[in-house]
């Protein structure tokens, strides 16, 4: 909760400097933004590489555990794409690259902020960065707050396809505790695999 909210509190920070002039023109023309994502991407991998965990889970992957998260990647865009034929304001291309950040807000969002500029403008990439981090740090909380629910209404996976790129942290406690020690694994795989499709899916999307 507390990284939810200095993410949001960053955000917030930022749209009011820019707001009322408090940033320096070149910020705005430099193209600082796109050094800082390659940044953020670098920094994704080296920590995605650094895992002590993921040597491990990688030599203990299965096919069948690999079910988890496919079933999760194909079920949240298969219900983004249903979900985007409601909405006028978006493309299609543009709500399932929303949903394809799968719960990794920091990532996301500054991906379709940056990837959709040249496509439909500053002002509309903002408006669609902002949902992509809404709507995924709703779907991190939701899981944190619903977790016990899903397993009583659904089954031990509920709550591991719910919490996406998460379940290999920040929801992984909950997940324990209600789904039980025996799904951890799956849960960390889960994680990695669906972690590692976001780069890859929400570009995808964007260029759509």
């Amino acid at each position: 909760m507390a990284s939810s909210l200095m993410i949001i509190s960053a955000f917030v920070l930022g749209t009011l400097a820019a707001l009322f002039g408090l940033l320096p023109e070149w910020i705005y023309s430099s193209g600082l933004d796109m050094w800082l994502l390659y940044a953020l991407m670098l920094q994704v991998g080296i920590s995605i590489g650094a895992d002590p965990k993921l040597k491990e889970t990688l030599r203990s992957l299965s096919p069948s555990v690999l079910l988890v998260p496919l079933a999760t990647i194909v079920g949240t865009m298969v219900m983004c794409f249903g979900v985007s034929f409601l909405i006028s304001r978006w493309s299609v291309s543009e709500v399932m690259a929303v949903g394809s950040g799968f719960g990794y807000y920091s990532l996301s969002s500054i991906l379709v902020s940056s990837l959709k500029e040249a496509t439909i403008g500053v002002q509309a990439a903002a408006e669609l960065g902002t949902i992509t981090l809404i709507a995924n740090i709703f779907r991190e909380m939701m899981t944190l707050i619903f977790a016990p629910f899903m397993v009583r209404w659904f089954s031990p996976l509920a709550p591991i396809c719910s919490g996406g790129a998460t379940t290999m942290d920040v929801t992984l406690p909950v997940i324990t505790r209600y789904s039980g020690q025996k799904w951890v694994f799956v849960s960390i795989v889960h994680g990695v695999v669906v972690d590692f499709s976001v780069p890859i899916l929400v570009p995808l999307f964007c260029s759509l």
